[in-house]
């Protein structure tokens, strides 16, 4: 059974970091993963995928240059390091896991099946 739980949100000044981790029980190299983010009164975005095997990723513009994905699977957590973090990035943060079919190398911005509860960061100007 997977089972997802982000940490690491918070309170950051503007241009400031942050890393998100994803504790991800039941997950392992089988599943790509993602992180995606929804502000209040948007609907949910897609910010970045990995593959199973942690050599591929891919983002969105929105993430592209200042947030990087990386996994850990022996340690069966994904991460999301966020750089220059600004106001707009205000957001609850989620992870995202789903079984791939295509190998280890395969990554997508979704559907996903396997969703966290989320983790609040917010950006002060």
């Amino acid at each position: 059974q997977v089972q997802l739980e982000e940490s690491g949100g918070g309170h950051v000044q503007a241009g400031g970091s942050l890393r998100l981790s994803c504790a991800a029980s039941g997950v392992n190299s089988g599943y790509a993963m993602a992180w995606f983010r929804q502000a209040p009164g948007n609907g949910r975005e897609f910010l970045a995928t990995i593959s199973g095997s942690g050599t591929n990723t891919f983002y969105s513009g929105s993430a592209k240059g200042r947030f990087t994905i990386s996994r850990d699977d022996d340690n069966h957590t994904m991460y999301l390091q966020m750089n220059s973090l600004k106001p707009e990035d205000t957001a609850v943060y989620y992870c995202a896991a789903v079984q791939s079919y295509y190998g280890p190398g395969w990554y997508t911005q979704g559907p996903y099946h396997h969703w966290g509860q989320g983790t609040q960061v917010t950006v002060s100007s």
